[in-house]
């Protein structure tokens, strides 16, 4: 099964994140802390605030995928992909851009807040509940949009942040040879053991 790096293409101007969109499956398997609702693990800042915190991007988190063959294979950002894609995001204005299941486009939902875990025994996420690693991309997420907010976040229909956007990948290059130059990064090693554990199991 194929290991496939994603990354950003920076003299491609369609490459990176166009928007975030709210979900009840996000392929990080990352709920957000619905700042309202503790019944879907999100976390409440302000009852009054409508504000969502969750993860956008994990580094070196598996992410299963299918292509049009009905091929599974796994892709993964690096630590620094996903800095570079935090960054890109808001140089490109995109923090107003959000949907819904990565179909219907959304108003009045903004990215107020981003910041990358640098210690993640003593992040603010760590306060709400949230477990995640060095090099991951929060976001907070105001509602301002009723329906959004009372159909969707407190019923629990969505549970999580799931990034939309192009990326370049290096699906032409063998296994063996990804797997080589991630197991030169110690925390890399936890993602190729992941992903043996998981096609073992299938």
């Amino acid at each position: 099964m194929e290991i496939i790096e994603l990354f950003l293409d920076e003299e491609n101007e369609l490459s990176g994140i166009e928007a975030i969109s709210v979900v009840e499956s996000p392929a990080i398997e990352s709920e957000f802390i619905a700042l309202k609702n503790q019944e879907i693990k999100m976390a409440e800042v302000d009852k009054e605030k409508r504000i969502l915190m969750g993860a956008a991007l994990i580094p070196n988190k598996p992410i299963y995928r299918k292509n049009a063959k009905d091929d599974g294979y796994y892709v993964f950002f690096s630590k620094d992909t996903v800095k570079k894609a935090s960054e890109m995001f808001f140089i490109r204005g995109n923090q107003s851009k959000a949907t819904l299941e990565h179909q219907l486009s959304l108003q009045n939902l903004t990215v107020v807040e981003s910041w990358l875990v640098d210690d993640p025994k003593m992040d603010k996420s760590v306060k709400y509940g949230l477990d995640v690693p060095k090099g991951t991309w929060m976001v907070s997420m105001k509602v301002n949009n009723d329906e959004i907010w009372n159909d969707f976040v407190k019923t629990g229909k969505v549970k999580g942040f799931s990034i939309e956007g192009f990326f370049s990948d290096q699906a032409n290059r063998p296994k063996e040879q990804i797997e080589e130059e991630l197991s030169k990064d110690k925390e890399a090693q936890e993602l190729i053991a992941k992903i043996k554990s998981i096609i073992s199991d299938n």
